[in-house]
């Protein structure tokens, strides 16, 4: 079983003012590292002329929220004043594959130690509170084949459902098989099989695959 997480469907953006400081979040959805380096690199290009500009990102692994990559940087900030609390909000509110910046320009006044860790922790708080939030749930990759004759029904019948296809293969069993990978959540395993019996008249064969995760 793995695990549920939340991430986020859009590139959100907002700004906050602390003792004259300026804190800019933003946060993007990014399912690979490299997606995230390439924001964080993005962010930094757009403000070269910041005091700093810390990241945080959390890249769920197959085991969902709690698995895969977590980083964290503070940009020259006091260590573990930025990057972590930043990480913190993300992994607190059950955030994965998402990256965030908080660009600071630092308006003269220190806040101490507490008061960064609060200032960009916050600032990735209320950047999620704006964000268009997504469910992932753990879904099995089934396999459905069946015959040529039944093909085009299944195929018609399966993009029509809920059920989500990621892709057919038309050369099963040399050719007299069609195959159709469909993501089914984990809690409509039961019923997507009674589906696929019901509408084929019980000729099809499944089989389990790998997880992964669905929206929704």
């Amino acid at each position: 079983m793995t695990t549920p997480y939340r991430t986020i469907g859009n590139v959100v953006e907002h700004e906050t003012e602390i003792r004259r400081s300026r804190f800019i979040c933003a946060l993007a959805p990014a399912a690979t590292e490299e997606a995230a380096r390439e924001f964080v690199a993005g962010r930094r290009r757009l403000y070269a002329d910041a005091s700093h500009n810390c990241t945080a990102y959390v890249i769920a692994g197959s085991g969902g929220g709690d698995g895969g990559v977590r980083r964290a940087d503070d940009d020259g900030e006091p260590g573990g004043t930025a990057g972590t609390p930043m990480l913190e909000m993300l992994t607190r509110r059950g955030f994965a594959d998402v990256v965030a910046v908080v660009t600071r320009y630092f308006g003269g006044v220190l806040l101490g130690a507490g008061g960064l860790a609060r200032a960009y922790g916050g600032a990735v708080g209320e950047t999620l509170d704006r964000a268009e939030v997504v469910e992932m749930v753990p879904a099995a990759v089934v396999t459905v084949s069946v015959g040529h004759a039944q093909a085009g029904r299944l195929e018609s019948d399966l993009r029509a459902s809920p059920y989500a296809v990621r892709g057919v293969d038309y050369s099963v069993g040399h050719g007299a098989r069609v195959a159709f990978e469909v993501a089914v959540a984990e809690d409509r395993l039961p019923a997507f099989e009674e589906w696929v019996a019901a509408v084929t008249a019980g000729r099809a064969e499944t089989e389990l695959g790998e997880i992964v995760h669905l929206a929704r």
